[in-house]
């Protein structure tokens, strides 16, 4: 294949930020180990000539004017991926009154507590302030039944309410994760005593298939790069994030590795077709 030259849109934020933390550096070093030219694109007021570009904006709603900027180069990935804020893809939500009688989870309606937009100097949405209402998503609350959450959680923009359907078994919570590029992906499921499951609490990891529901959700949430995570309740494939900005994992093992290195390879399908 020829030298390509990739694009990689950030923030305008973005560009004295330390962004080693993030997955897509990790894949455009092999890019770049096979001779490909990746760079950094900060802000839409330059643009840069390439073959291909990936959006890259850390954010829950990303501005039309970057998806527009992007769509300025011939192949684009993740250009159609407005919006991941929870309501606009979870099919459990729950409100004030709903008949549900099971326990609910309280969690944000944007990505990662809204941490994202809190560092790039976005307000909440209830424009009161940066400070996100939760340090974490290990700080989301789940309660017993719908009755219980205080009636003020359903007041609040920034907070949604969602069914609680863990994936239980030999006493653990279980989520999997599938990340994808173009055709290449991978999917685990990690398993922990912490009814949040995420790298922080989970005791063991292990590879599984991804289940079909979810591969499909994918294509019609025009999804190119990026991870879903879901359970499994009851034989239902039920999508609890999607995320189009994805963090690195460390230290990186030999499997890891393996696994990224395959990823990568996910975005030679695009030049390709």
């Amino acid at each position: 294949m020829k030298a390509r030259r990739i694009a990689i849109l950030f923030h305008e934020t973005d560009r004295n930020r330390d962004l080693s933390g993030y997955r897509i550096n990790a894949l455009a070093s092999y890019w770049k180990q096979d001779g490909h030219e990746v760079f950094p694109v900060f802000g839409i007021q330059e643009f840069t000539p390439a073959d291909l570009a990936i959006v890259h904006l850390d954010l829950s709603v990303v501005p039309e004017n970057y998806l527009a900027f992007a769509n300025r180069y011939p192949i684009v990935l993740n250009g159609k991926v407005r919006d991941i804020r929870k309501s606009t893809f979870s099919t459990h939500l729950v409100r004030r009154g709903d008949a549900w009688r099971g326990p609910v989870i309280v969690k944000t309606e944007r990505n990662y507590a809204g941490h994202p937009e809190a560092i790039r100097g976005l307000p909440r949405v209830d424009g009161k302030g940066l400070q996100p209402l939760f340090r974490s998503p290990l700080d989301y609350k789940i309660f017993s039944q719908i009755q219980k959450v205080p009636d003020v959680v359903f007041d609040m923009p920034d907070l949604v309410v969602q069914r609680f359907l863990p994936e239980m078994e030999g006493g653990l919570f279980h989520v999997r994760t599938y990340q994808f590029l173009g055709d290449r992906d991978s999917c685990s499921r990690e398993g922990a005593n912490h009814p949040i499951v995420k790298s922080e609490t989970h005791v063991f990891s292990e590879s599984v298939t991804p289940h079909p529901d979810i591969v499909e959700l994918r294509e019609k949430l025009n999804f190119h790069y990026g991870k879903f995570d879901y359970v499994l309740h009851n034989g239902e494939a039920i999508l609890l994030d999607i995320n189009k900005t994805t963090g690195v994992s460390w230290p990186p093992s030999p499997s890891i590795e393996a696994e990224r290195c395959n990823i990568a390879q996910g975005l030679y399908s695009y030049f390709e077709a």
